[in-house]
């Protein structure tokens, strides 16, 4: 038990009213969470309000309220602690909770559209090749050193964040990688944190649901630039066009990577087939079983990374060419009659048109790309159209499919995708709204030496369908498929 004066030390209190000071055993952000002697944050979200919750956690047991608006009557036994902004008091809270010891840990943040999850992944097998012990924050899963814990959301509510990496702290991890999402840094999530390098990837169509605008998107993502403190570094994608803005106002040490211009680190693709790349990178020359021009910018990201947190020797390229993999990114299956299939989480139009680029540009003019392609539901309907415009344009067939419906009707969600679809290229397209069929039909279409997509989903075991998750996976279902074929 703490006392809730220790642990809102440093926070910006505009006032206490109710009870003096009191012990506290656990903060909580959801009301129905509370247990007795807490203290209930009452978080203002999108669509709730967490002071119309306030009632329901005292009855729940909690012993302090953090708000930013006093309810109209106030409890004597209860203690009211008055912020202006709930979610960044919260974060200095949650530091004190926890005794700060997550100020002992190196957390590097990595934002973008596409790419979060591969730098990340690579970083965290990147150091724990170079004999230090790790933690992961990703879209795929979460890790503290060897063990691995289930991964709900890019990135937790900020109350689990700061449990999880304070449990890092306590395993002996000395790094941090983690994904930032543009949700986190506008809904506050990693108030507090005490980020020492933070990675800008690229940013294209995405969100717009709920950002609204392309500007706004942008601006989320620049937020956790400006946020960073003088010691820290900032690197960022010099070849993104909006790569300099997340630069304009940050403290930090800047730093740019690129491949088309000249940067602190740059990176060329000297070869490129479906077994992996020879890259060059700051004059430096390996091999990586890694595919395609955005698998180059995560690695020179990681790279960059790697060299400007330990200032990395000449074993630096050795250990990168050793990184396999990340789970759903560019994974590519062989299967029977020479037939190659890909599995991808390309689910903006930007990720699926680099996948698909990378593809043709290996694939000799005989070979035939089919891309099963699928869009989310109750998500950013804009990019619908765009994705099955990039399909059809570049691939030679194109089966529209499910992705992860959610609530939507999944046959809605594949008329708004053909809206996309240029006259010419109709012929292209087929429609199968049960994502195993369009599976197994793409692998039945294919001739010998042909290649098959599947994007969308990538490393996901599921697909959700009126908000039920059944087991899904698009490697499995392939494999079934060309078991069908041998």
């Amino acid at each position: 038990m703490k006392l809730l004066s220790t642990i809102s030390a440093r926070s910006p209190i505009l006032g206490r009213y109710g009870k003096g000071d009191t012990g506290i055993v656990g903060v909580q952000i959801d009301s129905r969470e509370v247990q007795k002697d807490n203290l209930y944050a009452a978080m203002i979200g999108g669509t709730v309000d967490g002071h119309d919750f306030i009632e329901q956690s005292i009855e729940r047991g909690a012993t302090a309220i953090l708000c930013s608006k006093l309810p109209k009557a106030i409890n004597p036994l209860i203690c009211y602690v008055l912020v202006e902004n709930v979610a960044e008091a919260l974060g200095e809270i949650c530091l004190n909770f926890y005794d700060r010891k997550i100020e002992n840990l190196r957390i590097i943040g990595v934002t973008g559209t596409n790419g979060k999850t591969s730098v990340c992944t690579l970083l965290f097998d990147l150091f724990r090749l170079r004999k230090h012990t790790c933690g992961l924050i990703s879209t795929v899963e979460n890790r503290i050193g060897e063990k691995i814990l289930p991964s709900t959301h890019t990135t937790p509510n900020i109350i689990a964040l700061h449990a999880l990496l304070a449990d890092m702290v306590d395993a002996g991890c000395d790094y941090c990688f983690m994904e930032v999402s543009s949700h986190a840094i506008e809904q506050n999530r990693i108030a507090g944190l005490p980020f020492l390098m933070g990675v800008f990837t690229n940013i294209t169509h995405d969100h717009l649901d709920y950002h609204k605008t392309f500007d706004n998107y942008i601006k989320a993502k620049k937020q956790f630039f400006d946020r960073l403190p003088p010691n820290a570094f900032a690197l960022t994608n010099k070849d993104d066009k909006n790569g300099m803005v997340m630069l304009q106002n940050t403290k930090a040490m800047r730093y740019t990577y690129a491949m088309k211009q000249s940067a602190d680190f740059t990176v060329r693709v000297r070869e490129n087939d479906f077994s992996g790349m020879q890259l060059q990178l700051n004059q430096q020359e390996f091999w990586t079983p890694l595919i395609g021009e955005f698998n180059a910018y995560n690695l020179c990201a990681v790279y960059a990374t790697a060299f400007l947190l330990s200032n990395c020797d000449d074993s630096l390229p050795v250990q990168i060419s050793a990184l396999g993999k990340v789970n759903g990114r560019f994974e590519v299956i062989q299967g029977p009659r020479r037939i190659t299939a890909i599995v991808d989480y390309a689910h903006t139009p930007d990720a699926l048109k680099n996948a698909i680029q990378t593809i043709n540009t290996i694939r000799k003019n005989s070979v035939n790309l089919i891309t099963v392609l699928g869009c989310g539901g109750n998500r950013d309907q804009a990019k619908r159209p765009e994705m099955a415009r990039i399909a059809s344009e570049l691939s030679n067939k194109v089966i529209l499919t499910s992705d992860n419906p959610r609530l939507e009707e999944p046959s809605s969600i594949i008329e708004q995708m053909e809206l996309g679809v240029a006259g010419q290229n109709f012929k292209r397209i087929l429609k199968i709204v049960d994502r195993r069929e369009a599976i197994k039909t793409a692998c039945m279409l294919a001739n010998p030496g042909d290649i098959v997509l599947v994007a969308g989903k990538g490393h996901e075991i599921y697909q959700d369908i009126n908000g039920t998750k059944y087991p899904f996976d698009d490697k499995i279902v392939l494999k079934e498929s060309f078991e069908l074929l041998s």
